[in-house]
């Protein structure tokens, strides 16, 4: 398999002075390969989430070096990085983020709109991708008159809209009952039948139990990496 993800001493820390600040992630280094379904698993605050955030290009680390598809992407502005978003990253989030005043089509064409894609275009690859997901027939609702399963699988598609290389999604499951997580996580496992990259945190040791390679994170250090250890002899222990 291509190697899709390189990060070396990935480093983060928050506050006014490196020495005094919250060292959220304390040299964390990885690789992930195309095609790999792989949980990102800690407690609270350990910096999963972080970690996820610097992988997804929506933040810098402190130190360390990230490469994205062979190109080193941790130096970059956010000009750069908003660019590298948008054509090859798709990010999933908890609480959702959809614009409350757009319609389930336009949320998840949102992100072609920001790439100037002429209007007929992301149209139809937003209906396309509703129909993938279930909502075909909610085309026009509000998130408002959604319920939480259907505003995640419309975050799902408005991931998928820019065909990326790999979905990032942070607690996915975190604001849905069990029965509507198990839904959103068929979603996601179907995503990686299908070849694409798909990187999860997530608290829930049964959500992470369902990819095919879990990271430990605790107090921003790597505590554990199940490639590197084998297939497990057991379910993973609680993130």
């Amino acid at each position: 398999m291509a190697k899709l993800i390189e990060a070396r001493a990935l480093t983060k820390v928050y506050g006014p002075q490196a020495s005094a600040g919250v060292r959220a992630l304390d040299g964390v280094s990885l690789t992930i390969d195309e095609g790999e379904f792989v949980g990102i698993a800690g407690p609270s605050g350990s910096g999963k989430s972080t970690l996820l955030h610097i992988l997804g290009c929506l933040d810098h680390p402190s130190e360390g070096s990230y490469w994205l598809s062979g190109q080193e992407v941790a130096s970059l502005g956010d000009r750069e990085l908003s660019r590298i978003r948008a054509s090859m990253v798709g990010f999933v989030f908890q609480s959702f983020n959809l614009l409350q005043r757009l319609s389930v089509v336009e949320n998840i064409a949102l992100p072609l709109a920001y790439r100037g894609v002429e209007r007929r275009e992301r149209q139809r690859r937003a209906k396309d991708l509703a129909e993938r997901v279930g909502l075909g027939h909610r085309l026009s609702h509000r998130p408002a008159e959604l319920s939480g399963g259907e505003a995640q699988r419309v975050g799902v598609a408005r991931a998928l809209v820019v065909s990326p290389r790999v979905v990032f999604a942070d607690e996915p499951t975190g604001n849905l009952d069990s029965k509507t997580a198990e839904e959103v996580l068929e979603l996601l496992v179907g995503l990686h039948e299908e070849g694409m990259t798909v990187v999860m945190v997530s608290h829930d040791h049964r959500i992470v139990g369902r990819c095919g390679r879990v990271l430990h994170i605790i107090d921003g250090k790597m505590a554990s990496d199940s490639k590197e250890m084998g297939p497990p002899g057991g379910p993973p222990g609680t993130g």
